[in-house]
């Protein structure tokens, strides 16, 4: 396509919200017109589906549940007077709490006020808000953040070293819907028990956000917790950033949440529009339908040209592989849909892997995210007319063409500037964007049981461990593997049973291992 026919595509395919300053460019994505007037059918179906999501249909059909993640920032929205009033009565309270702990109001035992908090969580708990604190955190933040969002005891201590001074004045936040997240108990007990060494009261420093109800909830009243906060059976982990696991957090850092909401309501509006150039979701599940082939052929590289969009592609990872990775339709058929997301930003990989974008295997298309302001106040030139912003706004552009020259597709996100509003604006983009999608493949984006299916595995070899332990005490005498495997009635799970052993007798805890470790066949295995 020559530079003039190039020129008419992107004017033709350029979307733009002039409230927002976003920019939208799909125009080399390679799709014809009679690529886009086949699925039209599909489209009009998704633009009802939404229609009827956001009306209190049960979207997510498997679990029963409505979706309404886009009622948390229009709660007039929401179906009911009920659910309308525990949406504006959570921000009130969310607004409230943040106010009175940064006016030492609410404050620790030892201390005149909170300094720190520490947020424990995993996934959709963790994922969002890492992105947003990254992105948006004020320098002079009133207080600083901390994640503890894994299960890895390592982890754990590196953030308690960093805390030890500061935990008399350090804030706890537990966000687990139910409470029986096996990471997140872990991490509530860890962070528990590390309180208690210290001789402080861990209860008056923490704070659960949890189902309504739910075990965990009430666990947090009867232990006399500084409060809780909801999270709603109809807001999936993935899509609570904006709900009160992603606000309390950002608003305890002083993030204009009010903002982040505002922004997130003006792209809902405009992505529930029945109109295909008019919306700006629409328009890039297009795109992604395309290069897929409607199948998820291949992969997304997101590449925000901005140090505090870092996090970005990682919450993406969470948010588009969760909903969309799916063994099954919603008809039951198996189809194996889904879009793998890795990414980092630019130009840091424009060094690592953009050579092999350009010329390695064709398996991706890139989403560039391109931010016009360089910095607030002026810039010095590193070179005569050229400043460093220059200089990242030539490499995106540079890059964008390089591999369209080489038959690589992109799709390119303009934004102003980072800050709450058109954060909230691009969360909101992209869960609309996998809503529409998913509509477009027949696949229900709200449930995740491959991730449940991982948790149920990982429960069966916590209790092979404990069969394991206690089969090796009863009997007092070293086994072998075949012979422990036998003995606790699992003779096709001896490498498990092998794994386990030695990750027990690496942590010098119940089980002692002899013999060749090269041959796992000949080991002695008993308690210590």
């Amino acid at each position: 396509m020559d530079a003039s026919m190039l020129w008419q595509r992107y004017q033709d395919w350029l979307y733009c919200h002039s409230g927002l300053g976003l920019y939208l460019d799909i125009s080399r994505m390679r799709f014809d017109d009679a690529f886009v007037e086949s699925l039209k059918p599909k489209f009009d179906k998704a633009f009802k589906d939404i229609e009827a999501l956001e009306g209190g249909a049960i979207a997510n059909p498997d679990e029963n549940r409505m979706v309404g993640h886009y009622w948390l920032r229009d709660a007039d929205l929401a179906p009911t007077p009920e659910l309308k009033q525990d949406i504006v009565e959570t921000l009130d309270r969310i607004r409230t709490f943040a106010a009175q702990v940064h006016s030492g109001e609410i404050h620790p035992p030892n201390a005149v006020k909170f300094t720190d908090v520490l947020s424990v969580g995993i996934g959709g708990s963790a994922l969002g808000p890492e992105f947003v604190a990254d992105a948006l955190a004020p320098a002079q933040s009133p207080m600083t953040i901390h994640f503890l969002d894994n299960t890895d005891p390592t982890g754990m201590d590196r953030i308690f070293a960093k805390l030890k001074d500061r935990l008399a004045s350090t804030l706890v936040v537990i966000t687990s819907k139910s409470g029986g997240t096996p990471e997140t108990r872990n991490g509530m007990l860890e962070v528990k028990h590390f309180y208690e060494q210290n001789g402080l009261s861990f209860a008056q420093h923490a704070i659960a956000v949890t189902g309504i109800g739910s075990s965990f909830e009430k666990l947090a009243h009867s232990d006399g917790w500084l409060g809780t906060f909801p999270m709603h059976d109809w807001v999936g982990g993935r899509t609570s950033e904006l709900s009160a696991v992603g606000l309390l957090p950002a608003a305890l850092q002083g993030i204009d949440i009010d903002a982040m909401l505002a922004g997130a309501k003006e792209m809902d509006a405009v992505t529930r529009l029945p109109n295909l150039k008019g919306n700006p979701a629409a328009l890039m599940a297009l795109g992604w339908y395309y290069s897929g082939n409607g199948k998820g052929e291949k992969d997304m590289v997101v590449l925000p040209y901005k140090d505090s969009l870092l996090l970005f592609s990682r919450y993406l990872q969470q948010l588009v592989m969760e909903s969309l990775g799916k063994e099954n339709d919603l008809d039951g058929n198996p189809v194996y849909q889904g879009i793998a997301v890795y990414g980092n930003k630019g130009s840091t990989d424009q060094h690592a892997y953009v050579q092999q974008l350009r010329e390695g295997v064709p398996n991706f298309f890139v989403t560039f995210i391109e931010v016009l302001e360089d910095r607030q106040g002026e810039s010095i030139e590193v070179e005569p007319g050229a400043t460093s912003g220059d200089f990242l706004s030539g490499l995106l552009q540079g890059t964008r063409q390089a591999l369209y020259e080489n038959h690589r597709d992109s799709i390119t996100i303009t934004i102003p500037t980072v800050n709450p509003r058109i954060v909230g604006a691009m969360i909101a983009l992209y869960e609309r964007t996998v809503g529409i999608y998913a509509s477009l493949v027949n696949i229900n984006a709200y449930h995740q049981p491959g991730v449940e299916s991982g948790k149920k595995a990982a429960a069966t070899v916590l209790q092979l461990q404990r069969d394991v332990v206690k089969a090796l005490e009863e009997v007092g005498q070293p086994l072998s593997l075949e012979d422990l495997a036998t003995k606790v009635g699992a003779p096709d799970q001896i490498e498990t049973i092998y794994r386990i052993v030695r990750h027990l007798n690496a942590n010098q805890r119940s089980v002692t291992v002899t013999g060749d470790l090269s041959q796992p066949g000949s080991l002695a295995i008993a308690t210590r």
